[in-house]
């Protein structure tokens, strides 16, 4: 059975000083030799990572030969904005392999962010593939097929070759996977323990050669990418010296360090409102970046006609 317990709460929502709700969820710190230095909650739970499993997924199609720039293997860990340079981006990872739009079979959606969205929607357009924000996954999961000769119809089943690499790269990990069920963009999503989702993190921010480096490299290198315009996960990628880190649908987060120290967390009622809020904790509990970053992660205001009556706060990180 999948399933996180009994989590602690890991924020309160204030508004004029009364705790109006609460989000419980399970943190996880590790040491670069992937023990445990800090946890709050049963941090051997398996949880769907959803997004931020991209980077290991992007991580099996590079061991399955995908070369590609720097840019468009950034886009294959994105989860995007659906902003032109992330479009453009992924357009070219398709071109690059003889594609195009049509081929992906990602759910069809408006992006993701709202002004790309009200953009998208006054210019009359229609929910795309392309504009989805796990487009650039899925341009790279086709590129692989391509590369390998691997049916492209069929490369969202779990028996497809690209899913079964995905999957033994978990394992190679020493990771079981737990579950497997299908992602909203319909791509097999896999249940791993929160804290195998740190360690990997670990691992691949300190990677010093090979697939894990380049993977690690274009997440640095371009971090514009990995989110967007104003997304918390860009700043943290920018704003921590040699960070790796991804956001997941249903309130996960996972970073790593380049010391091998990785993070994960998840908010076990998928709020995404207390999940950056949280991460900005384990940064002020390890000062990792400076001050105006880590105030940025903790800055959740409650409104009330307009102006800010209270905060999303974390509690014992």
């Amino acid at each position: 059975m999948v399933n996180v317990g009994d989590p602690p709460v890991v924020a309160q929502v204030l508004r004029n000083g009364f705790v109006e709700s609460t989000h419980r969820g399970i943190v996880v710190i590790t040491r670069a030799d992937g023990s445990v230095s800090y946890a709050k909650g049963d941090y051997t739970s398996n949880i769907l990572p959803r997004s931020s499993l991209k980077p290991i997924q992007a991580l099996a199609m590079v061991r399955c030969g995908l070369d590609v720039p720097p840019d468009q293997l950034a886009m294959a860990c994105a989860s995007h904005s659906g902003e032109p340079i992330h479009l453009q981006t992924v357009l070219d990872l398709l071109h690059g392999a003889g594609l195009d739009e049509s081929d992906l079979r990602n759910t069809p959606d408006l992006p993701l962010m709202d002004a790309q969205r009200n953009e998208w929607i006054a210019a009359g357009r229609k929910p795309s593939s392309l504009a989805q924000n796990c487009s650039g996954k899925h341009a790279a999961m086709l590129a692989t097929s391509v590369l390998n000769g691997w049916r492209l119809d069929t490369y969202l089943n779990r028996g497809h070759p690209t899913q079964q690499a995905i999957i033994e790269t978990i394992r190679g990990f020493g990771l079981p996977v737990a579950w497997t069920s299908i992602d909203g963009c319909g791509a097999p999503a896999l249940a791993i323990s929160l804290v195998g989702l740190a360690r990997i993190f670990g691992t691949l921010a300190a990677a010093t050669g090979g697939a894990e480096k380049e993977v690690a490299d274009a997440i640095r290198s371009h971090p514009e990418l990995v989110g967007g315009t104003g997304r918390d996960v860009t700043d943290l990628i920018r704003g921590v010296p040699g960070m790796i880190a991804k956001d997941g649908a249903e309130g996960v987060y996972a970073a790593g360090l380049p010391d091998g120290r990785g993070i994960a967390i998840k908010i076990t009622d998928g709020g995404i409102r207390a999940r950056p809020v949280v991460m900005g904790a384990v940064l002020r509990r390890l000062w990792l970046g400076d001050a105006k970053l880590r105030a940025r992660m903790l800055d959740m205001p409650v409104y009330g006609r307009g102006q800010v009556v209270g905060a999303v706060i974390p509690t014992d990180i």
